[in-house]
């Protein structure tokens, strides 16, 4: 029982899902943990603000030591809980390469994704400039055709042969794509990826309850 950790989340984010997913997978359930709402800007809260002074979810706490940046929250768990639940990094400097070459490198995922749907979201249709929506597709189809080639040779995981850190960061990243309604004929190896992975344990049991029986999206269908 993770007692001493706790965790404020979101439904739907990628960052507090990373966090969620690690804590699966190292066995540290029984945190204690609280869903709030960006609609309703609870994450503006006195209770996210004394741990996150950003006002950001996740706001996460492993004792007394607070970890707001996703990927750090995860590394530090992989790092104090390193003999306990997946071994998530790797002791062979090869792959332990690889694996911080994408944890970093989903940043550019994510970003370009972004550009999209908060495009989509926050400029009225009839407000929207051609030369934007193409510029924003653009990127995204590229750095997509990226990763795509990545998962060319995979067995299933984003680095090697098993599951690892490089998977906890980027697969809800991916799993975002998909639900906002990329093409799974466009995009083959990221939707065997992202199929592959979603009945995983820590991937099922963290799975983000507003996504369940949601209506089905299509911003992303046409990149």
């Amino acid at each position: 029982m993770a007692t001493d950790i706790t965790l404020l989340w979101a439904s739907g984010s990628h960052a507090c899902w990373r966090v969620m997913i690690a804590l699966e997978e190292k066995n540290l359930q029984g945190y204690n943990q609280k869903q709030l709402y960006f609609e309703k800007g609870e994450h503006k809260s006195k209770e996210v603000l004394e741990i996150n002074p950003r006002g950001q979810l996740p706001a996460f706490k492993c004792g007394d030591l607070p970890l707001n940046e996703s990927c750090a929250a995860c590394f530090h768990l992989e790092c104090k809980y390193k003999s306990q639940g997946t071994k998530l990094i790797p002791d062979c400097e090869e792959g332990r390469a690889l694996i911080l070459q994408r944890v970093f490198e989903v940043n550019a995922l994510a970003e370009k994704s972004s550009s999209v749907l908060y495009y989509n979201w926050r400029v009225p249709e009839g407000e929207r400039h051609d030369s934007a929506v193409k510029r924003n597709k653009e990127a995204l189809t590229a750095e997509l055709k990226l990763w795509e080639g990545y998962l060319q040779a995979s067995s299933g995981f984003i680095v090697g042969k098993e599951f690892s850190m490089a998977d906890v960061i980027v697969y809800p990243n991916v799993a975002y794509l998909f639900h906002y309604g990329l093409s799974e004929q466009r995009y083959p190896k990221l939707a065997e990826y992202y199929k592959g992975l979603m009945n995983r344990p820590s991937i099922k049991a963290s799975w983000p309850p507003t996504w369940k029986n949601a209506p089905k999206q299509e911003t992303l269908k046409d990149i």
